[in-house]
């Protein structure tokens, strides 16, 4: 193959790969977060279940509960 040829097919396909990295990068800005929609699901399973009784619901009460569990799952202050 002529180097000529084979330089302006590389350019063709380098146009094409930054082309699509560029559609991938919209598309990923587009996406929903997913980090905060697991953590907010985090909190509401932990709410649910300290509404039922748990081995840290003693004296403490269900708010202790839902403390710890939140603090297990590192998103406690």
């Amino acid at each position: 193959m002529h180097p000529e040829t084979h330089l302006a097919l590389h350019h063709l396909r380098a146009a094409d790969l930054r082309a699509e990295a560029d559609a991938y990068r919209l598309a990923a800005a587009a996406r929903r977060p997913r980090d905060l929609r697991a953590r907010l699901g985090c909190v509401r399973g932990a709410l649910a279940r300290a509404c039922l009784p748990s081995r840290f619901a003693g004296r403490r009460g269900a708010w202790f509960a839902v403390a710890v569990r939140l603090g297990s799952a590192g998103l406690g202050g």
